[in-house]
């Protein structure tokens, strides 16, 4: 995989999770139901007292994760390598701790959360390849 596929892929996962979690930010502030194919499970994470992190609703830090990495992408040079691979890890980090949230205290699986798991937790890996297989930047000369 080229630097410039794993590029693309990165922006379109970006693009998706930048829909799921608008739309869990939209029916949040809208205080709807969230369309759930998993009988409730996304109602009962919403409403959980997890659904926000220092009153900010974790749909919205998400939102802002996706947009952020998206801008990295968008933005060329060496650095963003790493800040990519730098959000994307700490996102997949957070979402592996929401899931076991899901799983063992609000017993209630959401499809959202899952697939914004998902769509993170593979930008994360596609970030690592990119950053390891960047070509390695030439020292300093200190001219």
């Amino acid at each position: 995989m080229t630097d410039r596929t794993a590029r693309l892929a990165m922006i379109a996962l970006s693009l998706a999770g930048i829909g799921v979690a608008g739309y869990l930010t939209t029916v949040h502030y809208a205080d709807v139901a969230p369309i759930c194919a998993t009988g409730g499970g996304c109602e009962r994470g919403q409403n959980s007292d997890y659904a926000e992190l220092a009153g900010i609703p974790v749909a919205v830090l998400g939102l802002i994760g996706y947009v952020a990495i998206l801008v990295a992408l968008l933005v060329p040079g060496e650095a963003t390598r790493l800040a990519v691979a730098a959000m994307a890890l700490v996102g997949a980090g957070f979402s592996l701790y929401l899931t076991y949230l899901e799983l063992f205290v609000i017993d209630a699986i959401c499809q959202w959360c899952v697939a914004s798991a998902l769509i993170v937790s593979a930008i994360a890996a596609l970030a690592v390849v990119r950053l390891l297989r960047a070509p390695p930047l030439e020292p300093a000369t200190g001219r």
